[in-house]
């Protein structure tokens, strides 16, 4: 069974898009809902969700968790793959929910991930059919490259990562950009130059663009 995902939503009460956010290890949704504030001016008609994950983070109690990270907190590989799996089947009937309540159809929403977040949305989205409008993906990585062409749809990826990132290296850009366009993904990129574990303004614009066609293409 799903567990079920606490979001604030933010936006008109008539929204015709929707944009989903999902936070990184340790963090909670707050931590990215604060991003609709420079979006909605450019987004006028989009409604904004940031769940917090299900779980309570093994390293910071005050924030939350997709899955366990072996190496940093302990746990076992089977640990951290079978919760990632309940993780995944908790941000779909989210999805599911958020597409009910807003009555829009799914390619008029957009994922939103960081690091671990990032790390969620490319494993979800493209197991999801119909295709999502897309998904951008700050500081994460592929969980699983070698199965990048095992999907049902394929929508389009913008990646974002810092070049001097010390948590999630700078080379899991390139490895899942490569994947994916290998399996067939239409794959943007951009690099964030001088930005370590973060979310520079240049990075941000270029998110806002890739959001502002991806919803515009499907109205």
């Amino acid at each position: 069974m799903p567990r079920e995902l606490k979001s604030e939503r933010r936006g008109p009460q008539k929204a015709d898009s929707v944009v989903v956010f999902l936070h990184g290890y340790g963090a909670d949704g707050a931590d990215l809902l604060g991003l609709a504030d420079p979006l909605a001016p450019h987004l006028p008609g989009t409604a904004f969700y940031a769940p917090n994950a299900p779980e309570p983070c093994v390293n910071n109690p005050m924030g939350y968790q997709w899955f366990p990270i072996p190496w940093m907190d302990g746990s076992s590989e089977e640990q951290a793959r079978a919760s990632a799996a309940q993780s995944f089947d908790d941000v779909n009937a989210f999805l599911d929910t958020v597409l009910a309540d807003e009555g829009v159809t799914p390619d008029r929403l957009a994922l939103v991930g960081f690091s671990q977040g990032t790390m969620m949305a490319l494993a979800v989205a493209p197991q999801r059919a119909p295709e999502l409008a897309g998904v951008v993906g700050f500081s994460g990585r592929l969980l699983e490259p070698e199965k990048a062409a095992e999907v049902r749809t394929k929508p389009p990826v913008l990646l974002i990562h810092g070049d001097q990132d010390p948590v999630v290296p700078f080379e899991s850009m390139g490895i899942a950009g490569e994947a994916l366009q290998d399996a067939g993904f239409t794959v943007y990129g951009h690099v964030m130059k001088g930005t370590g574990h973060g979310i520079s303004p240049d990075g941000l614009s270029v998110a806002l663009a890739f959001l502002k066609e991806r919803l515009a293409a499907g109205s």
